[in-house]
């Protein structure tokens, strides 16, 4: 009888203890739907469903060839590299071996945590850096990289010291609000947690992007004349465009925006200024432009501090009190891996509706649908890019259309068209 009575209080408790998090999720979940729908431009395109060009059209037999050899090597790598990483991840984290080694670490319970962190992150870089080395390998022989061996290996320990100490920080909120506040700790985690994806739109381009670049201000010239004319007419402040010194590592062509307000800014790549043609570089940098104008890195954060907490809501669901306990570390990990994986199509979708948004929003601010065309094509030729991806592979982590689903929207837009 007294066995019965303390089982039904255990469930009891364990079921008050859950509420919360299922509430959080359910708010989390709710909001995330709202701001998807209410600022997401699921319709970006005036005339609706674009058809993509033929890529005979635009690419030469010996483009599309060059492009679809180069890109099938460097998917089958990737996936190779995701498989590893994901089983690696999975077997550490849903065994127990995982939980025994960190729980043998000696000291607190924040030292046990970063153990767990080390054990994870380690073993899956070690066991994927041959295949990260076969694709810098690959990226070399086709002329896509200018970056040497060590300076190569420079950049996978910097980033991989930065994953650790970023999944480190969330894991010290999540474990240290478990362990002090046995109900409500999903609330507060994820709530904090959620400001630290906020911070990090802050601090990344200030503290984390100088570390693998060197930036300086555009020099003066008609370029950087056009791109502040263009900003006005597309109604954004900017108080100056950086270029990356990206030849060093790439001889690729891009641009990007990141930051927010006071971090903001717009960068593009020295090759991109050095390579492209005007008309062409001002298409590029309108299209980051709009990015900046409809606050799309904003947006972005909003989204991503709702997805984190609402990771935190399903880790009390899935884990409850064990989530206070450092040697559940590599099952978080386990967790969140898999998670990330599967919420890869809807991460993708949304990106690539706020992409085809800016290239209308350039379209529209340069009214030069022909320069956007030939750029994309030469971005694509640069980067031996496959004019037609596998569907399934774009819809799960195409973070942009296609080359020539861009090229159909600009020849949509096009005066007489």
């Amino acid at each position: 009888m007294e066995r019965e009575e303390a089982a039904g209080r255990a469930e009891s408790a364990g079921r008050a203890e859950s509420r919360p998090a299922l509430a959080l999720a359910l708010i989390c979940t709710v909001g995330f739907l709202v701001l998807a729908w209410a600022a997401v431009p699921w319709d970006p395109v005036p005339g609706g469903r674009v058809e993509p060009v033929a890529a005979t059209d635009v690419f030469t037999a010996k483009q599309i060839a060059a492009g679809e050899a180069y890109s099938r090597v460097a998917r089958w790598l990737g996936w190779i590299g995701l498989a590893i990483s994901l089983a690696t991840t999975c077997l550490v984290g849903f065994t127990r071996w995982g939980a025994r080694l960190v729980s043998r670490v000696p000291g607190p319970w924040w030292v046990q945590a970063l153990a767990g962190v080390l054990l994870v992150h380690l073993l899956v870089r070690w066991l994927t850096l041959p295949i990260s080395g076969l694709a810098h390998r690959h990226r070399l022989e086709h002329g896509l990289s200018t970056q040497g061996w060590a300076a190569w290996a420079r950049d996978v320990v910097v980033s991989e010291l930065i994953s650790v100490v970023v999944t480190w920080l969330a894991l010290l909120v999540v474990i240290g609000c478990a362990r002090r506040w046995r109900v409500w700790w999903t609330w507060l985690a994820g709530g904090a947690v959620a400001a630290l994806v906020v911070l990090g739109s802050f601090v990344y381009p200030v503290l984390v992007e100088p570390l693998f670049n060197s930036f300086e201000p555009l020099a003066d010239g008609p370029l950087r004349t056009e791109i502040f004319e263009l900003a006005d007419r597309e109604g954004v402040v900017i108080e100056d465009v950086l270029v990356a010194d990206a030849s060093r590592r790439t001889t690729t062509l891009n641009a990007y925006v990141s930051g927010l307000w006071g971090s903001r800014r717009v960068v593009v790549y020295d090759t991109l200024v050095e390579d492209l043609p005007q008309d062409q570089a001002l298409s590029v940098v309108a299209h980051e432009l709009a990015h900046a104008r409809h606050d799309d890195v904003l947006l972005g954060t909003g989204l991503g501090a709702l997805g984190s907490a609402l990771g935190v809501a399903a880790l009390g669901l899935l884990l409850g009190q064990r989530a206070a306990d450092a040697s559940s570390v590599p099952r978080i990990l386990a967790l969140v891996a898999v998670a990330t994986l599967m919420t890869a199509p809807v991460e993708s979708g949304i990106s690539r509706r706020i992409e085809t948004r800016a290239d209308v929003d350039a379209l529209t601010a340069t009214r030069d649908a022909e320069a956007f065309e030939r750029m994309q094509v030469r971005l694509a030729v640069r980067a031996l890019a496959d004019p037609t991806p596998p569907r399934w592979a774009q819809i799960w982590w195409g973070s942009h259309p296609a080359t020539l689903e861009r090229i159909g929207v600009a020849r949509q837009l096009e005066p007489g068209q």
